[in-house]
């Protein structure tokens, strides 16, 4: 089997460009997984001054059940699902994940009032990524 080095060159892009940690292709009987080394051997963590671990924020965190791209609206021009302030109720549909052209609606974990939408419309996400934080 002849190794495609050029498509897994643009694999790995794709792994930087989108922040994926892993992304996997299939052509027929043909199938690559590319996927980046998380884990540290050196227990040294780097510091830069003047930069500090992000806060991390309270409120009620609602999640990406799935690795896709985030879409705030149910289609492009459309009123968003749900604004900054806006109340929300469990169950209500707060965004969709699109993952291999099936839309996935994310519901609200509970009831709860917008605190901050943590992702950009088109962005892509992780599975457990923090989408949005109720009150």
């Amino acid at each position: 089997m002849k190794i495609d080095k050029k498509l897994i060159k643009e694999l790995k892009d794709y792994l930087e460009e989108f922040g994926l940690s892993e992304i996997e292709y299939q052509d027929g009987s043909k199938k690559i997984k590319v996927a980046k080394n998380l884990i540290s051997n050196s227990p040294v963590t780097a510091h830069k001054p003047g930069l500090t671990k992000p806060k991390e924020e309270s409120g009620t965190k609602i999640t990406s059940p799935i690795i896709g791209t985030a879409y705030l609206a149910p289609e492009p021009g459309a009123k968003k699902f749900v604004e900054v302030g806006q109340r929300v109720k469990k169950g209500q549909t707060i965004m969709i994940v699109e993952a291999m052209k099936t839309m996935n609606h994310v519901p609200s974990t509970s009831d709860g009032e917008v605190k901050k939408i943590l992702v950009q419309d088109g962005e892509a996400v992780e599975f457990g990524q923090t989408l949005v934080l109720l009150k």
